[in-house]
């Protein structure tokens, strides 16, 4: 079974020619980023993620988490596993230096992200949500919480949660029925069950920090009336040492289809005296506050998504390069060849190589968009980008996941029979990526989110400035000559037309009949990140040709302009019919009464 290997030439080019490291490394507070620092992070990362974290993958999927008199005790060597990653200073890496943290441009932590998730989905997980509970104490906590818990969840000595759904509850987050009962002390005691969290117990680390959504006694109903309580497995006394055991624990762990060595706990509040709780922020802000999370959450799961086309990509890969089967097609009676010789397999092989560019690519771009967002000197400059990063993280979050999920599936298909059995790893990719789709908010979610609050509200004003600028590319492409990029310009222009198309209808349409707007809800979200996507490949294709045309030998590049020529002819060519299904679709979802099911 072969193990990982970070693309560090990709990720490389995607940093440095695709996402402007350089000019991110400009920004105020970022200067450290500098492409000899970034680069001597990646190959330190990927020795972690080939060494550590991928000869684990397999084994902790196997084994799983597994719970016992509400304690988790996680697979072997995930303990061990964890301490050398904090050690090492990784849990630190993004987070601001007044905590103990690096600082490093969130640019460079997707990249390193994205090796942690190729190389185990499952462990990956933990530092993904206590990162989120870090930003959201760092914008929203009182000096006390802060000073508190921060330095330690930014050292990996404790970890952090978020606790959201409830059984009554799923995604309607307005029926959130945990309660917090306030204290004398100025502290909360929090009653109530929460379901589907990730890392909410384990044995990896001194104390868990869960973020928690609750009602106070004199709450609003709906949304309005939800809190955001830190409610700490250990109390900690006033020098830093943990105290008594909180009334916070965990039930049960679920039986889930993948990440198996990712403990999601069902968590009880209060069964006994009350989980003490300290309010973050306001009361009734909490809904807000935890949106803190989900967002840095939500690019993060997007790059589960890029990473599981990348894993079940070099899986298939080099399955296919040792698989010998049937003579080359069109031979009668010549020897047999390796698989990846056929048309059908390369196919394959490279639709699971161009998604896993361009999902890399639009996913970089949107993390240095942040960066600029957060440190640029301009404010209209800062609001730019922000509105692209929040126009694009719906994006990066449903169709890099869902691409996630079919290219793992293509991957069980290049391994043939060999695909479906457990041995070769091939249907964990599977396993472990269609979860992606689905946490931090559905595919569905997702694309409400987009054509709603990041479209219709704004009227699409940012959706067509992002159009305009890929517009902007048609004269570039232009100039160049071959049929490589004919075909990119011409697949490129017409998947534009048909976003255009699109968004302008949902736009239109969005007030008038929500109800169809949404029906095209997810096509619309799938074409605008494949559109998104292959304008990323032909940014890239420019580049590779210039350098080639300079003279540079380097084989990377020519193969930069063929993958994206194959984007263009078997991804970008389906931008049309999208299309078609979001403005002309709605009729035919709605259509049919409920009894006729």
């Amino acid at each position: 079974m072969s193990e990982y290997i970070a693309p560090l030439r990709d990720m490389q080019f995607a940093l440095k020619e695709l996402a402007g490291l350089e000019q991110v490394a400009q920004l105020p507070g970022c200067e450290e980023a500098t492409p000899d620092l970034v680069d001597a992070v990646l190959e330190e990362a990927a020795k972690f993620a080939e060494g550590v974290l991928s000869p684990l993958n397999w084994s902790g999927d196997q084994e799983g988490a597994r719970w016992h008199d509400k304690a988790v005790t996680m697979p072997a060597g995930f303990k061990e596993a964890y301490k050398l990653f904090a050690d090492s200073g990784w849990t630190a890496l993004a987070a601001e230096s007044e905590w103990g943290g690096q600082g490093l441009p969130k640019v460079v932590s997707a990249a390193v992200n994205e090796m942690w998730k190729s190389a185990n989905h499952s462990f990956s997980l933990c530092p993904l949500l206590t990162a989120g509970a870090i930003e959201a104490l760092v914008l929203t906590g009182s000096d006390a919480l802060k000073a508190t818990y921060l330095e330690k969840m930014v050292s990996g000595l404790w970890t952090g949660t978020m606790n959201l759904t409830e059984p009554s509850a799923g995604s309607d987050l307005a029926a959130v029925r945990t309660r917090a009962e306030p204290q004398a002390d100025g502290s909360y005691k929090i009653f109530g069950q929460k379901i589907f969290i990730t890392y909410g117990e384990h044995d990896m680390a001194d104390n868990i920090i869960h973020l928690v959504l609750a009602r106070t006694p004199t709450a609003p109903e709906g949304v309005k009336g939800i809190s955001l309580f830190v409610v700490p497995k250990f109390l900690v006394n006033d020098d830093g040492s943990l105290g008594a055991r909180n009334d916070a624990y965990c039930v049960s762990i679920e039986h889930k289809l993948g990440i198996h060595a990712s403990p999601t706990a069902i968590m009880a509040f209060g069964d006994h005296s009350g989980a003490i709780g300290y309010l973050v922020g306001e009361e009734n802000r909490g809904l807000e506050y935890m949106f803190i999370m989900m967002n840095a959450a939500r690019f993060g799961v997007g790059l589960e998504g890029v990473a599981a086309c990348e894993r079940a990509y070099q899986r298939a890969r080099d399955y296919a390069r040792d698989r010998i089967q049937c003579t080359d097609i069109g031979v009668r009676g010549g020897p047999k060849v390796a698989i990846i010789q056929h048309p059908d397999v390369r196919r394959m092989l490279m639709t699971m190589k161009s998604y896993a560019e361009a999902t890399r690519a639009l996913a970089y771009v949107v993390a240095a968009a942040h960066d600029a967002a957060v440190h640029h000197a301009d404010a209209e400059t800062r609001k730019r980008n922000q509105a692209f990063v929040d126009l694009m993280i719906p994006v990066v979050k449903g169709w890099s996941t869902e691409s996630g999920v079919t290219i793992a599936s293509i991957g069980v298909q290049v391994h043939g029979g060999m695909g479906y059995v457990e041995e070769t790893g091939a249907a964990q990719h599977l396993r472990d990526a269609q979860i992606s789709t689905i946490y931090e908010g559905t595919t569905g979610i997702q694309a409400n989110d987009l054509i709603g609050r990041k479209m219709a509200r704004e009227g699409g004003a940012t959706l067509k400035s992002v159009i305009a600028m890929m517009r902007a590319l048609d004269s570039d492409l232009a100039k160049q000559g071959g049929a490589h990029f004919a075909a990119i310009r011409s697949r490129l222009a017409a998947g534009v037309d048909a976003l255009a198309t699109a968004g302008e209808w949902v736009v239109a349409t969005y007030g008038k009949d929500v109800r169809a707007a949404s029906a095209g809800a997810v096509p619309f979200l799938k074409l605008l990140g494949i559109v998104a996507g292959g304008w990323q490949m032909a940014r890239a294709a420019l580049i590779a040709q210039a350098k080639v045309d300079a003279g540079d030998g380097d084989p990377f590049f020519p193969a930069k302009v063929v993958t994206a020529r194959f984007y263009a002819d078997h991804v970008l060519s389906g931008a049309a019919g999208l299309a078609s299904s979001v403005t002309d679709g709605a009729e035919g979802v709605m259509a049919l009464h409920e009894d006729m099911f």
